[in-house]
Formats: structure tokens, C-alpha cells, sequence
């Protein structure tokens, strides 16, 4: 990937996670309907706290998407919070874009792993 497509994917990741972070604190409850019946029963905490968390969680992924340095963090942040949410949420309007999310943190997080990090990867090869 070059380096201005690259920056891209990793810009509008970052706007996409921050804006939806604003999205949930401003409406928790709405987000939070859309978590599936089965998962709210395991929540520790009150919904709207944990959405909140998520929100939260969300933009701390959106700030280090923004950075070079930190994109791999984002991206594995991102992919698992996001198969997280997958997982909470089923099939509904808005997985398609948690797919596409999913699958482009996941290109960032590999196309910016630091060498000492994929060194540990390639040594663990069988």
C-alpha cells in the first residue's frame, strides 16, 4: 500500500471511529438497543455505562489512527472491538459498515506492524 492511500485508510478510520464516539455519547440508549437480548443479560454493568466504555474505547481507537506510529494498535484495537461488536449486535443495518471496518482496521494493523513486532510473528512459524 502507498503511503497516500495509506494515510487515507488511516484518516477516514479515524474520523469514522471518532464521529461514532460522539454518536453513542450523545445517544448511549439508542446504540445500546442494538445489542442482542443473549448479551445484555451478561453485562456486569448498566447499559449506559457501558456503552459510555464504548464510546470511550472509541475514541482512543480514532486518536491513534491518526498517528503513523500507532496505526497497528488502532488496527488491532479496532478488529477486535469490532468482531466484539459483531458478535453483541447480529445482522442489522449496520453491519456492513462493521464489516468494512473490520476489514480495513485489519489492513492497517498488518501494513503497519513495526519490524520487532513481526519479527516476533515470524520466528513463532512452524
Amino acid at each position: 500500500m502507498n503511503k497516500t492511500s495509506f494515510l487515507i485508510l488511516r484518516v477516514g478510520l479515524a474520523i469514522t471511529f471518532i464521529w461514532v464516539s460522539v454518536l453513542i455519547f450523545r445517544q448511549p440508549e439508542t446504540w445500546g438497543s442494538l445489542i442482542q437480548p443473549w448479551a445484555l443479560k451478561l453485562l456486569p454493568i448498566p447499559l449506559v455505562q457501558i456503552m459510555m466504555g464504548t464510546a470511550l474505547l472509541d475514541m482512543v481507537i480514532g486518536i491513534l489512527f491518526f498517528f503513523g506510529r500507532t496505526a497497528w494498535i488502532a488496527g488491532l484495537l479496532g478488529f477486535l472491538h469490532l468482531v466484539t461488536v459483531l458478535v453483541a449486535t447480529g445482522i442489522n443495518d449496520i453491519t456492513v459498515r462493521d464489516i468494512g471496518l473490520l476489514a480495513a482496521s485489519l489492513a492497517v494493523m498488518i501494513t503497519s506492524l513495526p519490524p520487532s513486532v513481526r519479527n516476533l510473528f515470524a520466528k513463532t512459524r512452524i
